[in-house]
């Protein structure tokens, strides 16, 4: 936990910085799907995801029972794309305040985890089977430290 909370100070204080400035451009190409993002794409997504990555969390936690629980979404999930869309064009102070809300909301459940949900295991559609930590990682801190690099390559 005290590294993913370490990871968290670190991604708040770069979205902190990038929410002062204005970016243009298209982000790099998404390695499988060749996708580009303007700012507004990567802001928007990015306060959406914490939400529901932490609901899926809990689905993992509250359903382990010594077997994988599925969980998640993929790239092409319409409610994933529709938020994206529909607030690509939202004032990035206001998106940059609900990426800050997104990263205390992790840091909170993250602290309140008891111990034994640790060794919960969640099974993805294209990913398989994965831990709580490997969850944790790929969904919410990686994921929050992947856009903000996105943020930071755009002009």
């Amino acid at each position: 936990m005290s590294d993913f909370a370490a990871r968290l100070d670190d991604v708040e204080r770069r979205f902190a910085t990038l929410a002062a400035r204005t970016a243009t451009g298209l982000t790099d190409a998404d390695p499988r799907t060749g996708e580009q993002w303007d700012a507004g794409q990567v802001w928007a997504h990015t306060a959406e995801f914490p939400g529901y990555w932490l609901r899926e969390v809990a689905t993992v936690v509250d359903g382990w029972r010594g077997e994988p629980v599925p969980f998640g979404r993929v790239k092409t999930d319409p409610e994933r794309i529709a938020a994206i869309e529909r607030n690509r064009a939202t004032d990035p102070a206001l998106l940059a305040a609900r990426v800050r809300a997104g990263i205390a909301a992790i840091r909170d459940r993250l602290a309140t985890l008891p111990p034994q949900a640790w060794d919960a295991r969640g099974v993805h559609s294209t990913l398989g089977e994965m831990s709580l930590e490997r969850i944790v990682d790929e969904f919410l801190v990686g994921h929050l430290e992947e856009h903000a690099t996105q943020l930071e390559t755009l002009r």
